[in-house]
């Protein structure tokens, strides 16, 4: 497993931008998939986005796409979610997560996981 630390939530009005960034202890996380999830008060944690190891793909949920980006440095070790025109339903925490191949949009398959990042977008 590898460790993972995320960073980069804070409070945002309507329509700001906000880039998450999650930091892996290791060298070797860059064969790992990374994905991005998120879970909002009273909700299920949700898929946001995921990218494989050489970040030639990526995954979103459908209602964000053309709004949130996800990339990977795999040289810093450290994957982000670029994430503009943001609403208050965006307000989650957010987490980081990684496995092994292939991608997949299901939290259960991650083994490893950041300890999340408030996000909160007033209105």
């Amino acid at each position: 497993q590898v460790q993972l630390v995320d960073s980069g939530g804070g409070l945002v009005q309507a329509g700001g931008s906000l880039r998450l960034s999650c930091a892996a202890s290791t060298r070797t996380a860059s064969s790992y998939i990374m994905g991005w999830f998120r879970q909002a008060p009273g909700k299920e944690r949700e898929f946001v986005a995921a990218i494989t190891w050489s970040g030639s793909s990526t995954r979103y949920t459908d209602s964000l796409k053309g709004r949130f980006t996800i990339s990977r440095d795999n040289a810093k070790n450290t994957v982000y979610l670029q994430m503009n025109s943001l609403k208050p339903e965006d307000t989650a925490v957010y987490y980081c997560a990684a496995k092994g191949p292939p991608l997949t949009t299901t939290a259960e398959r991650y083994t490893s996981w950041g300890q999340g990042t408030q996000v909160t977008v007033s209105s």
